[in-house]
Formats: structure tokens, C-alpha cells, sequence
């Protein structure tokens, strides 16, 4: 996909599959390697884009730093959340840009929510339905690194993550996490489906539902409903509904009652694309913050990181039982925008 950027060359690819690098080469020209730090050392790009199984995100950002690259990491950051916060913080010392592919940021129904609670649409925000599911398992068998727990983190950290980085965005660190149910439905080696409460301080608790297992969607389905004393906010990936008691004069097209607008007119169009306009957009954005020296970015590693603690408090609330209370970071705690934008 970066391939198609204007403002990028493709200095290098590495994969292990022998047979796709061979067939990559001869069809694209483009050099490959088996070996990541040959390819580091030959080529020394600018930027690096890591989409590998999760397991190995830590390890490979971490090479990227070290050579001064620039990096866009797919998502999950890392599957603990003491690496995500460390490499947070090493590439802020260096000065690169760094984000993780968090689609749904770029989504413009969610977008779109985004706004209308940042502008008080729906008054005070009293609860939050976030949700995810999708045939991703459906049988016993059939193998791949996302049935292994240690190489992918399961449902929690494969598709929890999304609709919890979302709340991350809306409403912050969470200050407490309860009643959180971590399943397995037809997986040896890892879980099937995520439920739990969040509470955000003063402000809204949070309940997440999410199954990878559930064959009644087509494919990945991400969905926030919100409910506030003004009036409810829906979004998925192709609609967003806003019911408001009363007019909102800060709230510009929208009056009293429902209002629903439509992923095809709320999206700004990209100049260029491919696959769909939120993949186009966050690698785009990616290149412009590398062209502008932007660092603090919509999804930087450092709010990645606040995801990833907010993963490991649910492995743990399962774990024991209890309600478990988020603390201060002492790296993250430094920056106090990582869910603004």
C-alpha cells in the first residue's frame, strides 16, 4: 500500500517465506531479505513499517529505533505493556516519529463521535457500549499465529484493542477496571471473547463486549454507543446516529431528534488510495508527520502504550477477581494530550 505514496520509494522488504520474497522480487523488483539486520544495515532507511505477527512488534521496533529509523508499527503495540511504554519513551528521546495503525481513529463516523462529545452534544456522558465482533474463529482446529496466545494475545489484544483505543481517545485513562471475563470459545491456546466494565474517574463507565467467534457478522464489526443527559451517539464503520433532546447551538447541521450522517459524506477524500480511505489516510498521515516533524501524533506510540496498560489491567482484573485501579505511569504520565486530536 505505501508503495502507491508519492512521497515514498520502497527501499527494502524482509519476510521469512522464502517463496513470497522470491515472488515479491521478481515481480516488483523490489530487494528483499530473509535477514532484518542486513536489511537495516544495507539499506538504512528513513522509515520502517512493521506488520508482523505481534510477538515480534517489541523486537523489531526497538531494531528500528536504534537505527534512527522513523516507525509505523501495526497494532497491538506489544503484548507487554512495561516494552510498550519503554519504547514510548525511547523514541521520544530520540526524536522520531512513531505510530501504530489504529484504523478506526480514521474512520470518520467515529471521528465524527469524537467531535460531537468533545463539543458537548449529548451533555454529560453517563455510560458507553463498546463493542466488537467478527468470524475470526470458528472451529476447534486450523492453526495460525493468532490461535497462540504468546505470538498474537488472543481476542483481548487482537480485536479488544480497537474498540478499548477508541475509549482511550474519547475519554482517557481509564481509573478502574471490574468484572472482566477473558473466554475461550473454540481456541486451544488463547481467548475467544472479552467482557468488563471501565470506569473513567468522574466521568463514564464503560462495558466492552467483544467476540472473534461470532459467525452472525460477515467480517470484523466495530460499533460505540454513548448515552449522555442530552441525548445518545451510535457509530460503526458505515454510519453514525446522533439523538439530541434539544437543539445544540455549538453542534453545526445537526437539530433535535435523530440525525444520521454516512461514512460516504462525513469522509474527507484521499489523494491516493488504496484497500479504503482510513488505511490511505493513517499511512498518509504517517508520511506527513515524518515531512512535518510532527512527533506528537493522533497514534503515537505513546497512546498506543495507554491501550496496551489498559489490556494488561483486564489480563489482570480476570486473573484476580477484583477490581483493579489504573496508577500513573512515570513515562506516560509526562504528556497530557495522547488522547486529544
Amino acid at each position: 500500500m505505501i508503495r502507491v505514496h508519492p512521497n515514498v520509494d520502497i527501499a527494502a522488504v524482509c519476510d521469512t517465506s522464502k517463496i513470497l520474497l522470491s515472488i515479491m522480487e521478481k515481480k516488483t523488483g523490489i530487494a528483499c531479505y530473509s535477514d532484518v539486520n542486513q536489511m537495516m544495515n544495507d539499506t538504512k532507511p528513513d522509515a520502517v513499517l512493521i506488520a508482523t505477527p505481534s510477538r515480534h512488534h517489541e523486537s523489531l521496533v526497538r531494531l528500528a529505533l536504534e537505527n534512527a529509523a522513523h516507525v509505523f508499527c501495526e497494532k497491538p503495540f506489544c503484548l507487554n505493556w512495561a516494552s510498550s511504554n519503554e519504547l514510548a519513551a525511547l523514541a521520544e528521546s530520540k526524536g522520531l516519529i512513531n505510530q501504530v495503525g489504529y484504523h478506526y481513529r480514521f474512520v470518520a463516523a467515529f471521528r465524527e463521535m469524537k467531535r460531537l462529545l468533545s463539543l458537548g452534544a449529548i451533555g454529560t456522558v453517563s455510560h458507553v457500549l463498546a463493542e466488537a465482533y467478527g468470524p475470526v474463529v470458528l472451529r476447534p482446529k486450523g492453526k495460525s499465529w493468532r490461535s497462540k496466545k504468546e505470538e498474537g494475545g488472543g481476542c483481548l489484544y487482537d480485536y479488544a484493542a480497537h474498540p478499548i483505543n477508541l475509549l482511550g481517545w474519547f475519554f482517557g485513562r481509564p481509573s478502574s477496571i471490574s468484572g472482566t471475563v477473558i473466554n475461550t470459545v473454540f481456541s486451544d491456546d488463547t481467548d475467544d471473547e472479552v467482557y468488563g466494565t471501565m470506569r473513567f474517574g468522574s466521568g463514564p463507565s464503560a462495558q466492552i463486549s467483544v467476540n472473534w467467534s461470532d459467525e452472525s457478522y460477515r467480517k470484523m464489526t466495530v460499533k460505540m454507543t454513548a448515552w449522555g443527559t442530552a441525548g445518545k451517539l451510535y457509530a460503526d464503520r458505515q454510519e453514525f446516529h446522533a439523538f439530541l433532546r434539544n437543539e445544540s447551538p455549538q453542534v453545526d447541521g445537526y437539530t433535535k431528534g435523530w440525525n444520521i450522517r454516512y461514512t460516504t459524506e462525513l469522509t474527507d477524500p484521499v489523494w491516493f488510495y488504496v484497500r479504503g480511505e482510513e488505511y490511505s489516510a493513517q499511512l498518509d498521515y504517517f508520511i506527513q508527520c515524518i515531512l512535518a516533524g510532527e512527533r506528537d501524533n493522533l497514534n503515537s506510540f505513546a497512546s498506543a502504550a495507554e491501550t496496551d496498560y489498559a489490556l494488561a489491567l483486564m489480563t489482570e482484573d480476570a486473573t484476580q477477581g477484583r477490581v483493579t485501579s489504573a496508577v500513573p505511569s512515570p513515562v506516560l504520565a509526562r504528556k497530557k494530550s495522547f488522547f486529544r486530536g
